[in-house]
């Protein structure tokens, strides 16, 4: 049987007046959208209504982010979000410095085709704060190793692993264009960076969106034989 204590979240508490992108909500007794529902006074009974950005708080971004003719989120294959979880540390990197292919390759024996791959930088610290886009991030070559290399989904628990100062994103167009999602502003690393782990990363199935919030478990792979 499954020790469900053994399941880590890997997704942030998104709090209401508190993030860096849009996010409203209201919750209201259900007679006030649907006035043809009764109930006794004693009832409590809601019904909520959210308005965000599709990139508040930990969110995935899909090929439909940079590449018009990629898939949303409805569309994006859930499959390709359920895998197993490699945790490169990268903790030593202070933000703007770059990961350089040589730097990535010496994990090269971890990494396979179909596996979700983050990188602990240790940025999640900075998350609701001033430095929440403080990130080390992945040179060109780098991202293109991954890309040929063909992971399943990359991950950060920073706000991102672009190279600054361009105007074309280069690293997300590579990425997107290979049918690789990236996973934005992960939390917990520490609890997953030994073991063996399987990631189940599944974003709402909403139509013609780029990008969702979610929800990131990870599941010692040992609780999952049997199930």
């Amino acid at each position: 049987m499954m020790k469900k204590e053994n399941i880590v979240d890997l997704s942030h508490r998104i709090k209401l007046g508190q993030e860096h992108f849009k996010l409203e909500t209201k919750v209201v007794d259900v007679t006030t959208v649907l006035p043809q529902v009764t109930h006794r006074p004693d009832v409590w009974y809601m019904l909520g209504e959210v308005t965000y950005c599709t990139h508040v708080g930990t969110h995935i971004e899909v090929p439909f982010h940079h590449n018009r003719h990629g898939a949303d989120v409805a569309d994006f294959p859930f499959r390709q979000l359920i895998g197993p979880l490699v945790v490169l540390d990268f903790r030593h990197k202070k933000p703007g410095e770059p990961i350089s292919l040589r730097e990535l390759k010496v994990h090269e024996k971890k990494i396979h085709p179909g596996d979700i791959v983050v990188f602990w930088t240790g940025m999640d610290r900075s998350y609701r704060t001033e430095r929440w886009n403080d990130q080390p991030h992945l040179t060109i070559e780098a991202n293109q190793w991954l890309v040929d290399t063909k992971i399943g989904c990359l991950g950060s628990d920073a706000a991102g692993l672009e190279v600054p100062g361009t105007d074309y994103q280069p690293n997300h167009q590579a990425l997107m264009n290979a049918g690789i999602p990236m996973i934005e502003s992960l939390t917990n690393l520490e609890a997953v960076s030994s073991g063996d782990w399987i990631v189940f990363a599944l974003p709402l199935p909403i139509e013609g969106l780029e990008a969702s919030p979610l929800r990131v478990i990870a599941i010692p792979r040992e609780e999952l034989h049997g199930v």
